[in-house]
């Protein structure tokens, strides 16, 4: 299932079923899993790890060098999981010389046309990205976030579960689970309440995430109390733990 003009390398590991299309380019310590089928014109380059069953269509580059100055040549990697649909054009990046050499993707994802993850970007599983998404380095999306198109995300901020961010927004500071953004710069606009019923959340816990949403951006209190009063009057759930631990770990600040 390898077209005779593709370009495979004698170190490159193709499990069963592999489908590599015309002029694709397959590089060296490269790993593509079962009945992932490659486009034509794809670049895969080395130290690059792909799942099973994906679909990668035409024009694709996957592995190249991070597009970072302090990149010195090390060695670093792309791990890609099963099940991902990329489409034309985008662009994944390996990891750049700091942090753990990895830029990951995890399980069925939607990576539409032109959308980009830098170096050290890690993209959990059930995401959606798109037409031209733009991740910088080190951005971390969680499980079910959608990313509209043409939104920029600033380096090292963190997008929630469950979250959407609507399109033409820049994203310079974390974006809380199960919320709705958009704007430049991007504000918060309440709950993503069709998203969450979507995702079979119960009436009860979206009634108790809206509380804490309006405690914590809508009331007039510190953060900090803001937190202390969630904890004190609304029932405990993983959502709501959740919902409070992205907010306390943030570094860079969430948005409001």
């Amino acid at each position: 299932m390898i077209h005779p003009t593709a370009i495979i390398h004698p170190k490159a590991e193709l499990d069963d079923g592999v489908e590599i299309g015309p002029y694709s380019i397959v590089g060296e310590n490269v790993k593509i899993g079962k009945d992932t089928r490659i486009g034509s014109h794809v670049t895969i380059e080395d130290f690059t790890e792909i799942g099973k069953r994906c679909h990668i269509y035409q024009f694709v580059s996957i592995g190249a060098p991070p597009q970072d100055l302090k990149f010195q040549g090390e060695k670093s990697y792309v791990v890609i999981g099963s099940d991902n649909i990329v489409r034309e054009f985008v662009t994944i990046n390996r990891a750049s010389s700091h942090g753990d050499q990895e830029t990951r993707v995890g399980n069925n994802n939607f990576l539409m046309a032109y959308s980009h993850i830098a170096h050290d970007c890690k993209i959990g599983n059930n995401t959606v990205l798109a037409n031209a998404a733009t991740l910088a380095g080190h951005v971390e999306v969680e499980d079910f976030s959608l990313i509209g198109g043409l939104v920029a995300i600033h380096q090292f901020v963190r997008i929630g579960a469950y979250s959407m961010i609507g399109g033409a927004s820049a994203v310079s500071k974390d974006i809380p689970p199960y919320v709705m953004a958009v704007g430049n710069r991007a504000k918060l606009f309440g709950l993503n309440v069709v998203g969450l019923r979507r995702n079979n959340f119960s009436e009860d816990t979206i009634k108790n995430l809206k509380k804490v949403y309006k405690i914590i951006f809508r009331s007039s209190i510190v953060l900090s109390d803001a937190l202390e009063r969630v904890r004190l009057e609304i029932p405990d759930s993983k959502e709501i733990t959740n919902f409070i631990k992205f907010i306390q770990k943030s570094e860079r600040g969430v948005c409001r």
